[in-house]
């Protein structure tokens, strides 16, 4: 028997954590305004004026959240400059896989040839990712895992009618994958994160023979009016002000949304000239998947910088929202 008051060893903790490398994926094909425009009822000056929406892409019948997992979860590892067998654990933040058993996190990690690393999926819509990046990065600070890959995938078509003008417009698919490893000093900020459980009615999927529910108005209301002082005491954890922030980038949800809470970090002390994403416009709301896939594409097109300070915040189903500050690989 073990003496009572032993002391179990515990992992070598970390004295910090940081993103090392960045991936993302998105289907070939791509669905104009014009196009559903000539399926239903609305125009391509509609769903700007009310979305900020151009094009999204939508995946093929073949081609679900683990495909799309997989090919941005390589390029995230290949960023980094590791292999499958130095990713310690896999986290794969969706909400619309097919079923919940198995999970995505544990094929992914299959198929990429991460072997015999833990492996779990994480639900918590769109703020899924940031509630994912929040909890690799203390893995990592706790010793647990040297090095862990987080994923947003989505596949939101699959759960939209595409009939239904108040969301047919608006959702889209795609993945996008961050690699988190140690850091003498810490690049990733604690967590601002909750939920408001009371308006949990505003997005809903009844169960598993229907499609996504959005009450819009409500949701919009929630988010220009909530998810700013979340945005704003993500910086206050991290002992970031304001004004150093390089990098905005919100989940893509609506462009209107994005742009009000952008002013109003502004309005608090953000730099008037504060790079903010904007990735919804060519890419629709992709929910989990949105934010890394925006930081991707703003690399790729030498928006941001390795370095680049920048605001993350997550908001959506539940209701639930999670930001934090992070430095750009």
């Amino acid at each position: 028997m073990i003496p009572s008051g032993t002391t179990f060893q515990a992992p070598q903790a970390s004295a910090g954590s940081r993103i090392i490398g960045l991936g993302s994926y998105q289907p070939e094909t791509v669905v104009s305004n014009h196009d559903l425009a000539a399926r239903m009822d609305t125009s391509d000056e509609w769903i700007r004026d009310r979305v900020g929406i151009v094009n999204r892409r939508f995946a093929a019948k073949d081609e679900g959240v683990v495909e799309m997992a997989v090919i941005a979860g390589t390029k995230a590892i290949d960023d980094a400059g590791l292999t499958p067998s130095d990713i310690g654990a896999v986290i794969v933040a969706t909400c619309t896989m097919p079923s919940t058993i198995p999970n995505a996190a544990a094929q992914v990690a299959d198929r990429i040839g991460v072997k015999a690393a833990p492996a779990f999926d994480l639900n918590a819509a769109c703020a899924g990712f940031c509630y994912a990046v929040a909890t690799g990065a203390d893995l990592v600070r706790a010793g647990t895992a040297k090095h862990v890959l987080v994923i947003g995938a989505e596949k939101l078509t699959d759960w939209t009618d595409q009939d239904d003008r108040s969301t047919a417009i608006i959702f889209a698919d795609g993945a996008g994958a961050v690699v988190i490893g140690a850091s003498e000093e810490n690049q990733i900020g604690p967590v601002a994160w909750g939920s408001a459980g009371d308006l949990s009615e505003a997005i809903t999927i009844a169960d598993r023979d229907s499609f996504i529910h959005q009450e819009g108005q409500s949701v919009f209301r929630w988010a220009t009016t909530q998810i700013a002082p979340v945005a704003i005491r993500a910086a206050e954890l991290a002992g970031v002000a304001l004004s150093d922030v390089d990098v905005f980038a919100p989940h893509q949800a609506n462009l209107r949304i994005i742009e009000a809470i952008a002013k109003r970090l502004r309005n608090n002390g953000a730099r008037e000239d504060l790079k903010v994403a904007r990735d919804i416009v060519e890419s629709g709301n992709t929910s989990s998947a949105s934010i890394p896939m925006a930081l991707d594409h703003m690399r790729a097109a030498g928006e941001i910088s390795s370095g680049d300070v920048v605001l993350m915040v997550g908001f959506g189903a539940g209701l639930s929202y999670a930001g934090q500050v992070v430095r750009c690989p």
